[in-house]
């Protein structure tokens, strides 16, 4: 639970009596890997903090597996729109990893917006993933696949060794194949 108290305190200052509040909203949850927990068509019931490990928003069309997005640990994350509307999400949530999630259910956020530091934390937490989903769509828009996967190999050299090819594809919106193509070409570069 340390590392949720750290992760908020990256946004705000937090007094002990605010962190004794918010500490008491969660719980632990261990989840394996593989595992859906939030399923596209069924409501989302929680905010999540993943301590450890690594998941994938997706959702299926056509019989297409669509990769959305990662979480990486430690961050926050849930089904938008479905949490606030408390109406059935558009997309799944899975774990790629065993994964160590803290998760506090809907009706309890009510709770904890009287917490200043809380809605302090959750203004600015929210502000950053607009920013970051707007650059994302700006990034689908003008970049080439092959430049968004470069950004990701130097921002996260780490994780995208952990997320499976489909996914990792899926996600740049192209297929396996072409992705293998493009880190064979980008092996070779650095070789020369």
């Amino acid at each position: 639970m340390l590392a949720l108290r750290k992760y908020i305190e990256r946004y705000t200052k937090l007094p002990e009596e605010d962190w004794q509040i918010i500490s008491k909203a969660f719980e632990r949850k261990v989840i394996d890997k593989n595992q859906t927990f939030v399923e596209k068509g069924k409501v989302c019931r929680y905010f999540y903090f993943l301590e450890e490990g690594l998941v994938r928003f997706y959702t299926l069309i056509d019989g297409n597996d669509i990769t959305k997005m990662f979480t990486i640990a430690p961050g926050c994350f849930t089904s938008k729109s479905s949490l606030r509307k408390q109406k059935p999400a558009q997309e799944s949530i899975e774990t790629l990893e065993n994964s160590v999630i803290w998760q506090v259910k809907f009706n309890n956020l009510g709770h904890l917006s009287q917490v200043d530091s809380w809605n302090e934390f959750i203004r600015k937490f929210i502000y950053e993933v607009d920013e970051f989903a707007e650059e994302l769509l700006m990034q689908v828009k003008t970049e080439t696949a092959e430049e968004r996967y470069l950004k990701l190999t130097q921002k996260y050299p780490t994780i995208i060794q952990k997320i499976p090819l489909m996914h990792l594809s899926s996600f740049l919106g192209i297929a396996p194949q072409s992705l293998s193509r493009i880190r064979k070409k980008l092996h070779e570069n650095r070789k020369s």
